[in-house]
């Protein structure tokens, strides 16, 4: 699926009447000596500031800032792993390590600390303050609540993931309207939702994997602009050698490659199950690679990519590696992380070095390996554990709060926060994927390939796990899938919609807009129900007290949300 369609929803050439903000850069047949059918293959989106798309994009990105800072200190108290995440990330903030302020001593944490730098951004701007340790930022008196101190980072990067799904999928599809469609359907699910508004580190995995997949477009894009414009100086890419290749220099590095390597290395410093997605994105970029040299007609496109495009591979991955270690900083440059340094009386059988600088990457590795021992046996059942073929059902989400306290009206109440998907949307994902893959191989159309792509790396590996060795899973897994299954689905409705009218004749044109208001119907209709439906469920997702009748017939599948 390298072969680009020429980039409408529906996967159909676009009209040259097509609007400007929704239209190629391709004009005319011929630029010089470059064919039409070429320089159509090589047009990306125009890259120049479209007021209207960022518009409406302001809207979607209010519609979901709303949503996840509203009321953002209920419910009271640390909810789920809360307990542990916001204790650590204050531990960051004060001493540089996580911190276990009952005992005394670093915190044994078996995931990177750069989700927890985070939520520690918010505690040390707002305060921070618990049942065990109470503190204030520099010094001052807590004036905010302290829940919406730790909630805090996660509601800005939640908001921050809608925003970016949403220039993501414009550059994807091409059209203002299946974008803000994608971002509404993210900003309007109770699974992002309640990640949003909960100091875990899921949330943060989704937002890093989703912009290094971004910058990936973004450099998709460049490296095919490079292409055009060496092909319209006269570039004839049948010679061999850099004869045949457009000129180097650094103003033509991969750029946005490089920051995707920096930005998946922040990834990987939240949740090590980052780098399910690293053997997806670099096979994404030898096949548009390959894609490119193809459409510009290089004789060899998989040598000279192979040749040209791995060095920047393996010069990506270096800066992964870095910025990886560089969010250990706290760790390595002091003296009291866990592991640190060696201490006969807290772990006197750990292999520990005290040789300088080389001594503490040694002792880093060493946390590491009894890290990923930790995960590799981590099997013991919980109540709110579930199997990777479930996720996508909704066949048991995780309860992050409960309370039969409260006034609501009636003699028993009930207040919760769920972890549940908006269900019209979540059971939407599988049709979306198999009509996906359908309408990928049928179309040739890359777009298809690289959802399907990513989908696969973010959910499969977790059936592998489930099938060897039982390993204890829940249904945040899913979480940096879920813009991958967005996508999915816009993806349909825009083939549903149909693409812009045809140049012909009228009735070609007549029958095409009558498909297309049929289409649009359709395509608004869902939309709207999976609106309605979030708004149904939205007591659940925030913790709204209401009565427990109404509690119970919220509850679809019985006891498997219970």
């Amino acid at each position: 699926m390298t072969q680009a369609s020429t980039a409408h929803p529906a996967g159909q050439a676009e009209p040259e009447h097509a609007a400007p903000e929704d239209r190629d850069q391709a004009p005319g047949d011929r630029n010089g000596d470059v064919p039409g059918v070429v320089r159509r293959r090589l047009a990306t989106v125009d890259a120049h500031l479209d007021g209207r798309s960022w518009l409406a994009t302001a809207v979607i990105v209010a519609i979901a800032a709303i949503l996840r800072f509203l009321n953002l200190s209920h419910p009271p108290g640390k909810v789920f792993d809360e307990v542990y995440y916001a204790r650590d990330a204050w531990g960051l903030v004060d001493k540089g390590v996580e911190w276990n302020y009952k005992d005394g001593g670093p915190s044994y944490v078996v995931h990177p600390p750069l989700g927890k730098w985070l939520i520690g951004l918010g505690e040390w701007a707002f305060g921070y303050s618990d049942a065990e340790h109470r503190l204030s930022a520099a010094g001052h008196l807590v004036t905010t609540a302290p829940e919406f101190a730790w909630r805090f980072s996660a509601a800005v990067v939640g908001t921050l993931s809608v925003l970016l799904l949403v220039r993501i999928a414009r550059r994807l599809f091409r059209s203002t309207v299946l974008a803000c469609a994608a971002g509404l359907l993210l900003a309007l699910d109770g699974f992002h939702l309640v990640l949003s508004r909960t100091a875990l580190l899921d949330i943060f995995l989704l937002f890093f994997v989703l912009a290094a997949f971004g910058a990936l477009v973004l450099d998709r894009d460049a490296r095919r602009r490079r292409w055009a414009r060496a092909l319209e100086a006269g570039l004839d890419p049948a010679r061999p050698g850099r004869a045949g290749r457009p000129p180097g220099g650094w103003r033509n590095w991969p750029w946005w490659r490089l920051a995707a390597g920096v930005l998946f290395g922040c990834a990987c410093a939240v949740k090590w199950s980052a780098l399910y997605f690293l053997p997806a994105f670099a096979l994404l970029v030898i096949l548009w690679e390959v894609g490119v040299r193809r459409s510009a007609g290089a004789r060899r496109p998989w040598r000279d990519t192979l040749l040209d495009e791995v060095p920047w591979l393996v010069l990506a991955g270096l800066l992964m590696v870095v910025t990886y270690v560089a969010t250990w900083s706290g760790w390595l440059l002091g003296d009291e992380g866990y592991y640190r340094v060696i201490d006969a009386q807290r772990w006197p059988n750990a292999p520990l070095s005290d040789t300088p600088v080389i001594g503490a990457l040694a002792n880093l590795i060493e946390y590491h390996k009894a890290a990923y021992g930790f995960h590799a046996q981590l099997d013991d059942p919980h109540k709110y554990q579930s199997w990777p073929w479930q996720w996508l059902l909704l066949g048991r989400p995780v309860a992050f709060y409960w309370s039969g306290d409260g006034s609501c009206g009636a003699a028993s109440c009930a207040s919760e926060v769920l972890l549940l998907g908006t269900p019209l949307l979540w059971w939407s994902f599988l049709p979306a994927l198999v009509a996906l893959a359908w309408l990928g191989l049928a179309r040739r159309d890359w777009r298809a390939g690289a959802i399907l792509l990513c989908v696969a790396a973010g959910l499969l590996p977790w059936f592998w796990f489930a099938v060897d060795g039982g390993r204890t899973m829940f249904s945040f897994y899913t979480a940096p899938t879920l813009p991958f299954l967005v996508l999915a689905v816009t993806y349909v409705l825009g083939a549903i919609v149909g693409p812009p009218d045809p140049a012909g004749d009228a009735a070609a044109r007549e029958a095409s807009r009558d498909r297309r208001l049929v289409g649009g119907v359709i395509a608004g209709a869902y939309v709207l129900l999976v609106a309605l439906c979030f708004a149904y469920f939205y007591p659940l997702f925030v913790g709204e007290t209401i009565p427990y009748a109404d509690w119970s017939n919220r509850m679809w599948l019985d006891g498997r949300w219970i």
